[in-house]
């Protein structure tokens, strides 16, 4: 098995539990814990990987409200929204995109009151010429 090969396994089993113990990931990788431990330290060594995260329940996230702001800036204004933007807690991504629209936002709000604030402070946003948002019905996988 190829090194760029066992470095795509360690980071799909990664993908699926940021927490599992090494001695797992090096039984599912068929090599030792050693060997296991040495290409995950080079991957963060590498800056392939650069932190971990957390993967909410769904029973959680089916209490939350998901939506996809399309956000329309001038170039000049893109790099001060996105500072503005880094300050929301709500805003999960920020994407920058090619079409019509310049940035794509994924919002997570508890509730419809909420996100309707969060969207409504976007769109004011000094530079920010046009707001258009999709919410989220439903999951189909995520890795």
């Amino acid at each position: 098995m190829s090194s760029n090969h066992q470095d795509q396994q360690l980071i799909a089993l990664l993908r699926e539990n940021a927490r599992m113990p090494v001695t797992e990931l090096a039984r599912r990788l068929h090599v030792s814990r050693t060997a296991a431990l040495a290409r995950l330290k080079r991957l963060e060594r590498d800056k392939v990987i650069e932190g971990y995260t957390v993967k909410l329940s769904d029973d959680y996230e089916r209490g939350c409200i998901k939506a996809m702001v399309m956000i329309k800036a001038p170039p000049a204004r893109r790099h001060s929204i996105e500072r503005a933007l880094e300050k929301l807690p709500e805003l999960i991504t920020l994407y920058s995109i090619s079409g019509s629209f310049d940035m794509t936002a994924v919002v997570v709000a508890p509730s419809v009151r909420e996100l309707d604030q969060v969207i409504d402070s976007i769109g004011v946003l000094e530079g920010v010429e046009e707001t258009q948002s999709s919410v989220v019905l439903s999951t189909k996988f995520e890795r």
